[in-house]
């Protein structure tokens, strides 16, 4: 059997790891668990799949990324290894064929979702498989005060066991300290039987600035220096499309060519917006945050920001799209105050209060049949009474279908209640705590564009990593 450096050459056509990657492989490979926090780009996946290749069973890969999956195990198909992945854009003949193929004891490696686990037929098959090794990717997904809780990553311990517990590897980009701790707890692991490996963001190549601003005049202004002096590719990012199209119109003025990525783009737009940028057809995109799944390009120039996003892991995972060539990049961020009434808003149509997330509960539950008819707009009708700036419908059916309340999609005509709704969203207590939650997490990204200097030494101690600077000096 070949050894970890001799399947990075011979499969992976690589010549030497990056710092931890194979320590980490060492650890799996001795049956360790590993919570490995590394930045966007710096090569996690080749933790678990080398070791997949080299022990005896499968390696269950679970990721919330559907529109990732069969990319990655495209790339990995094209190395010849055998990989695929089971997930909701598989049609049932495709899906019952690939349920056979790995009770028949194909694949090393088989990426899903943990929402694939709601599925009594697929975990049928696998109590009849070794399981060598539990990939958690995403798993910062696991904590309900991380940036992307998904509820059905809390249900990862009872997942394990079904697998006979295997040697499980979590993996995320971004994790403060008590959902370090939460990710632990959530897989039912003790911190003693756990190896942390975590990687600040000091790549001397990355250069963090912040620019204090007024009015969309100076914010072009900026923009246009950046573009400037940092030739080469770059992405910049918006918080609203509104704005970002009004950006775009200017520079389009100003003759300064560009892609424009976000969510009311249909799919299959965006993944052509996509790969074009990465062929380099175009070198400047601006993007929301939609943009960036997939995106590893190693010769991005700068990353800006031109609204304050809603946290630092958000930041943290987006400026870390940035020199991954290890030559000199900027991270930039403009700072207009006004844009923090943005993150606000989101953050009040984020957090509907109990009694709303029971009201809907109880119009679905009584009239599904004409909110199918009738679609989303009904449903606000009867819910915000005609307010079309009021996003608490959209928020509630996305937690509810978070959570398993709902299946289906309701502008396709075909929504089903399948759940009780959860206790956590009719307990106005909890509610109350996780709207806390993101009120801190928007000042704490407010607090970091008010600095001066010592931005790396503030990440750093957000996310509970030692940094040699004078840190006391620049929080409060």
């Amino acid at each position: 059997m070949q050894n970890p450096i001799q399947i990075l050459k011979s499969v992976f056509k690589l010549t030497s790891f990056r710092e931890p990657q194979e320590e980490i492989i060492q650890c799996v490979l001795n049956k360790k668990h590993c919570l490995v926090i590394m930045p966007t780009g710096s090569g996690k996946s080749l933790t678990y799949q080398i070791p997949a290749l080299m022990l005896s069973g499968l390696t269950i890969v679970i990721s919330p990324l559907i529109a990732l999956m069969k990319d990655q195990v495209d790339v990995l198909v094209k190395k010849g290894i055998d990989a695929t992945f089971i997930n909701s854009s598989l049609n049932k003949t495709e899906r019952e064929q690939r349920y056979n193929n790995v009770a028949d004891g194909k694949y090393k490696l088989l990426y899903v979702t943990p929402e694939r686990f709601r599925k009594k037929e697929f975990i049928s098959i696998l109590r009849n498989r070794e399981i060598s090794l539990l990939a958690v990717d995403e798993a910062h997904c696991i904590s309900q005060w991380g940036h992307d809780f998904r509820p059905d990553y809390t249900r990862l311990a009872e997942f394990r066991k079904l697998m006979n517990n295997p040697t499980t590897l979590a993996l995320t980009a971004t994790a403060t300290p008590p959902v370090q701790k939460d990710i632990i707890k959530q897989l039912n692991l003790k911190e003693n039987e756990v190896k942390y490996f975590h990687q600040g963001i000091d790549r001397p190549n990355l250069f963090l600035e912040v620019h204090s601003i007024w009015g969309e005049q100076e914010k072009l202004e900026n923009i246009l220096k950046v573009i400037k002096e940092h030739k080469g590719n770059g992405i910049i990012y918006f918080v609203l499309i509104k704005d970002l199209e009004f950006m775009s119109d200017l520079l389009t003025r100003k003759g300064i060519r560009h892609f424009k990525y976000h969510g009311d783009l249909n799919n299959t737009k965006r993944k052509i917006i996509q790969e074009k940028f990465m062929k380099g057809e175009n070198n400047l995109v601006l993007a929301t945050n939609a943009f960036g799944m997939g995106v590893d390009k190693d010769s991005i120039r700068f990353v800006l920001h031109a609204q304050i996003p809603g946290s630092l892991e958000s930041y943290y995972q987006e400026i870390g799209r940035a020199g991954r060539d290890s030559k000199d990049s900027i991270c930039s961020l403009l700072y207009d105050e006004q844009d923090l009434n943005i993150q606000l808003e989101f953050i009040k149509w984020n957090n509907p209060a109990a009694g709303f997330y029971d009201r809907l509960y109880r119009l679905l539950l009584d009239d599904i049949q004409r909110a199918n008819a009738e679609g989303l707009e009904f449903v606000k009708e009867q819910m915000t009474y005609k307010n079309s700036r009021d996003y608490r419908v959209e928020t509630a059916l996305g937690i509810f279908d978070r959570w398993g309340v709902i299946e289906g999609e309701i502008d396709k005509r075909k929504l089903s209640i399948v759940s009780e709704i959860p206790e956590n969203l009719i307990d106005q207590n909890y509610l109350d705590e996780k709207l806390k939650n993101e009120q801190k997490k928007l000042y704490s990204m407010m607090q970091y564009a008010k600095l001066e200097k010592e931005y790396k030494a503030f990440i750093h101690n957000y996310f509970g990593l030692p940094y040699q600077s004078e840190l006391h000096d620049v929080i409060t």
